[in-house]
């Protein structure tokens, strides 16, 4: 049986707190709101009981936020690809951010097991003065399980309209993409992390996030910071497993946290357990 889910958050300030009115359909939801560094800061942990995400399933998150909101969402561990007899699973994600409102948007990786046929789509639009850090992080397979990923198919969405389109397919087939030094250059961990405002930061402040980005990927061949605009930043990583790409990226989200919006880095208590 395919599972059909829909899950809604409206962000919002009450009395000088964030807070949080959520609706839910089928198997997703979001947990307790958790406030670890005071009322300004929302942290919500989304989970889908089933554990995965098979053909013909879907997923649709929602997320409206308010001037003065600012939310971290992430998830209690990886988001898994199922294999599928034909069907496509689907996991959307549309936000967007109005006023001077922030999203991070933190999830844990997406695996893609042998045979799936997936996509994963994330759009989120910034409006007035909202600004969001983001990642994503996608696994081929599970290597170190000795389940390497051979066939199948993962389409990857992700969009910021008017700032930022990426729409790619990888075919485990294609050799050519994943094995050439021009694409994944025989890695199988593709980790992305951006910065991005409806506003040009200033020019100080994109130089400053530049740097450190730079001072972070140094010794790292497979890693690299760009600026594509304006009022966007974006770390790209390459490696064989999840967790140095994970490591590099709660490294650089912590330092970009701090510099552009002067909060020390609070990281999500599901990392920890």
């Amino acid at each position: 049986m395919a599972w059909h889910a829909e899950l809604s958050i409206r962000y919002f300030r009450d009395n000088g707190r964030t807070v949080a009115l959520d609706r839910h359909q089928g198997p997703l939801r979001v947990l307790q709101r958790l406030y670890p560094e005071g009322p300004d800061v929302c942290h919500h942990v989304l989970v889908h009981p089933p554990g995965g995400v098979a053909g013909g399933d879907e997923l649709h998150l929602a997320l409206d936020l308010e001037p003065g909101s600012h939310a971290v969402l992430t998830t209690p561990g990886a988001t898994r690809f199922y294999r599928s007899r034909g069907e496509q699973a689907l996991q959307s994600v549309r936000a967007t951010l109005h006023g001077d409102a922030r999203l991070e948007w933190l999830p844990l990786e997406a695996i893609a097991h042998d045979a799936c046929l997936a996509e994963n789509r994330q759009r989120f639009e910034l409006r007035d003065a909202a600004q969001m850090i983001g990642w994503d992080t996608v696994a081929l397979g599970l290597p170190a399980s000795g389940e390497p990923w051979r066939q199948g198919r993962f389409l990857q969405h992700l969009e910021l309209p008017g700032l930022w389109l990426e729409r790619g397919l990888i075919d485990a087939q294609d050799t050519r993409l994943l094995d050439s030094p021009l694409g994944w250059a025989g890695q199988r961990v593709l980790g992305t992390l951006w910065f991005a405002s409806a506003q040009p930061f200033a020019p100080g402040l994109r130089e400053a996030l530049l740097e450190a980005g730079r001072a972070l990927c140094e010794g790292e061949p497979l890693a690299g910071v760009t600026s594509p605009s304006p009022r966007l930043l974006v770390l790209r990583v390459l490696a064989a497993r999840v967790e140095p790409a994970q490591r590099l990226m709660q490294a650089l989200w912590a330092r970009w946290r701090e510099l552009g919006w002067q909060l020390p880095a609070c990281a999500p208590r599901v990392w920890r357990t």
